[in-house]
């Protein structure tokens, strides 16, 4: 009996590695561009600011930079990365059926109590100190850890270890040892 891998509730880190190499290579045949996705965030920010307040571009050093780069910022393909993540995690999650109701997971509700608003509050500044953390760096995990690793990039291997150090460091202390006794 075949299993539909699309309700499998987790795949082969192999054959899932394989596909991003995959689709990496095509992202630089097709568009002649690595992964990326929070560059699709900053572009979108520079054009929000440029349109709540015309002229500042003349003033900001940002655009400088871009224009010296032969660059401006646009809505481009990246866009369509970013939303692919959220329906392809929507879909997975859902197909799967590992798409729990619970919106307090249960090793936070452990460790922080049960606040669904304290949960959402930690996630948006977590992910909010993930994006300044993945500007800074000039590149997420799927810009450093897929595009830049693939191309053999030392920023990339090297942003790879931190960001597995780092993770690692804050999850024991969030939760320390204890925690894995109540995944």
């Amino acid at each position: 009996m075949t299993t539909n891998p699309l309700t499998t509730k987790s795949w082969s880190p192999y054959v899932v590695g394989a596909a991003i190499g995959v689709l990496s290579w095509f992202a630089f045949a097709t568009a002649d561009k690595p992964l990326g996705i929070t560059t699709a965030f900053e572009n979108t920010a520079a054009l929000i600011e440029k349109a709540a307040i015309p002229n500042h571009e003349q003033i900001n050093t940002y655009y400088e930079v871009k224009a010296q780069e032969g660059k401006s910022p646009t809505i481009d393909w990246e866009w369509m990365l970013v939303l692919g993540v959220f329906i392809g995690a929507f879909l997975s999650a859902t197909l799967s059926g590992d798409r729990g109701s619970a919106s307090v997971p249960a090793l936070w509700r452990w460790r922080f109590g049960g606040s669904a608003v304290k949960r959402c509050v930690a996630a948006f500044l977590g992910g909010s100190l993930l994006m300044l953390g993945a500007r800074l760096a000039q590149g997420c995990t799927s810009g450093h850890g897929i595009s830049g690793a693939l191309q053999l990039a030392v920023s990339s291997w090297v942003f790879v270890v931190v960001i597995f150090v780092v993770a690692t460091a804050v999850a024991f202390m969030l939760y320390g040892k204890e925690g894995g006794q109540h995944v």
